[in-house]
């Protein structure tokens, strides 16, 4: 039996969900939840093999739950806006359905993952690498996790990003918190008229700047409101000049 769990806001639209699963036998369905975070929790326990999820649901939206969840079930999307569809199909998901869709739409949906599930023809991990990397842009939010807490940090919040190996630590106005995430991906999706790369190590909002202090020959240091100094290499320096226009 294939585990499934279904992620979806809206009753009518699971109970339909639910009639045409039924009658596919190698389909269990295991939960159905109204939004991300009752999605994420399901996921996280019952670690199913295909989800059915929609895109614009409460607390969470599709991609960011996501974005936290540690295990790597098969999606397929449900969906009534069909902006999104170019990028389900390049995160290859197995399929992305439009509602309202039919039974036969759905079983056909349903094979290919019920063949891509038992051949094991995916490589699950590179998989959901790409989906974090393919987050809407520019980023308005970043979701992470902290313990066993879920927080979420409106970017406008961030003081500054610091490169840690495969890992960056954001500062923010409550603390700061690592995430498993590359600078160039919040280099390309943070917005560029706020934030600026200053050095290959960190990115930082540029409210956040006081000033610029010499610290050796064409070299700077940037002094944050908070007291705090970071490298400026020669290349943010040239950012920070067009940026603020000096």
């Amino acid at each position: 039996m294939i585990k499934a769990v279904i992620i979806e806001d809206e009753e009518p639209a699971r109970k339909i969900l639910r009639y045409y699963l039924e009658k596919i036998e190698k389909i269990e369905i295991l939960a159905e939840c109204g939004d991300g975070l009752s999605g994420l929790k399901a996921i996280s326990e019952i670690k199913p093999d295909l989800i059915f999820l929609d895109i614009q649901i409460p607390k969470l939206n599709g991609f960011e739950m996501l974005e936290l969840i540690q295990e790597k079930p098969e999606i397929i999307f449900t969906t009534a806006y069909d902006q999104y569809a170019i990028k389900a199909f390049e995160l290859n998901a197995i399929d992305y359905l439009m509602k309202p869709f039919s039974q036969k739409r759905l079983e056909e949906a349903v094979i290919k993952a019920i063949n891509r599930i038992e051949n094991k023809m995916q490589d699950e991990s590179s998989h959901y690498r790409r989906l974090i990397e393919k987050l809407p842009s520019p980023l308005s939010r970043v979701v992470v996790r902290k313990g066993s807490e879920i927080n979420i940090i409106p970017v406008d919040q961030i003081r500054y990003i610091e490169a840690q190996d495969d890992y960056v630590m954001i500062y923010y106005a409550g603390g700061k918190v690592l995430k498993q995430q590359t600078m160039k991906f919040f280099e390309e999706n943070l917005p560029d008229k706020d934030f600026v790369r200053i050095h290959r190590t960190y990115i930082v909002q540029v409210g956040e700047i006081k000033k610029l202090e010499p610290y050796s020959k064409d070299n700077y240091l940037a002094v944050l409101r908070t007291g705090e100094k970071l490298p400026v290499s020669r290349s943010g320096y040239r950012r920070l000049r067009e940026e603020l226009n000096f």
